[in-house]
């Protein structure tokens, strides 16, 4: 009792000094930390028993992107915020290089508060705008994750045709590009028509696990994602070695590609189209 109210005055304390100026705030109670912009958004959230856990849905359904390549050589990530992604690859995919690219100094001065491992030759932090990183950084990674938020939601720079092109040229010829939508996004529909010129049919869109975001998946190489059946199989396999939900992932996977080809179930702000 006494460490449950400790949380709730820790809780209190925070809503009082609560700022909307996009400061990063951190809210610690006895079972978590969290990561924030102002009082009403959660942008990470970490497990002090599990700090490499995926507590958030999103970040689950983000993960997705090992149906499609399950062993990426190189993952390069926009937004690191508390380092859920971060810390989760560099745990579980252990020959894989990350590269996790942050526009806020004050962001990444909290990666030790969240466990966030330091450099060395798997993991690197740059602090850098994460669209000019794209169009500009050396090598090719298999597996581009964005999601990068400020205190305003999505920086425009992520979410135009000239960034979707760059994560197209920059990828793997097998390489796959996932984002995370805020579900009241009202721009997702032009996200939608940005990526599609750039990836033609070869993209998924479908609500994320327990949580109010989309995640959109756009990949290279064959035009249609493997069957139903197939994606299970792999799902399945996978399951042995991730402490994830992806047969789940890989029904919604499925089902979303048949949703961004038909602008008809394209989302609409503040309305959830389809559940699973």
């Amino acid at each position: 009792m006494h460490a449950d109210r400790t949380s709730f005055e820790a809780y209190l304390e925070f809503l009082a000094e609560a700022t909307n100026d996009g400061t990063p705030k951190v809210l610690e109670t006895q079972h978590a930390l969290s990561l924030h912009f102002d009082a009403l958004a959660t942008q990470s959230f970490m497990s002090r028993k599990d700090p490499d856990k995926l507590v958030l849905g999103y970040t689950r359904t983000m993960m997705g992107f090992l149906l499609l390549h399950p062993t990426p050589a190189r993952i390069s990530m926009i937004g690191l915020g508390g380092g859920s992604l971060a810390k989760y690859c560099y745990r579980h995919l252990p020959n894989t290089r990350i590269v996790a690219v942050e526009i806020n100094p004050a962001v990444i001065a909290l990666r030790e508060q969240f466990q966030i491992p330091s450099d060395d030759e798997r993991l690197e932090v740059v602090c850098a705008d994460g669209a000019e990183y794209v169009a500009n950084q050396d090598g090719q990674p298999d597996v581009i994750l964005v999601d990068g938020f400020l205190a305003d939601g999505m920086p425009v720079q992520l979410g135009t045709a000239d960034f979707y092109a760059a994560c197209h040229a920059r990828l793997t010829d097998t390489g796959v590009l996932v984002a995370n939508f805020l579900e009241s996004d009202p721009d997702i529909p032009l996200y939608l028509e940005e990526v599609g010129a750039v990836f033609g049919r070869s993209i998924s869109l479908s609500l994320s696990e327990d949580s109010c975001n989309y995640t959109l998946f756009a990949w290279k190489g064959a035009h249609k994602l493997p069957s139903l059946d197939a994606l299970m199989a792999r799902a399945r396999i996978l399951e042995t070695a991730h402490p994830l939900n992806l047969t789940t992932a890989a029904r919604r996977l499925k089902r979303g590609e048949r949703i961004a080809s038909d602008r008809a179930s394209w989302p609409r702000p503040g309305r959830l189209q389809v559940r699973y």
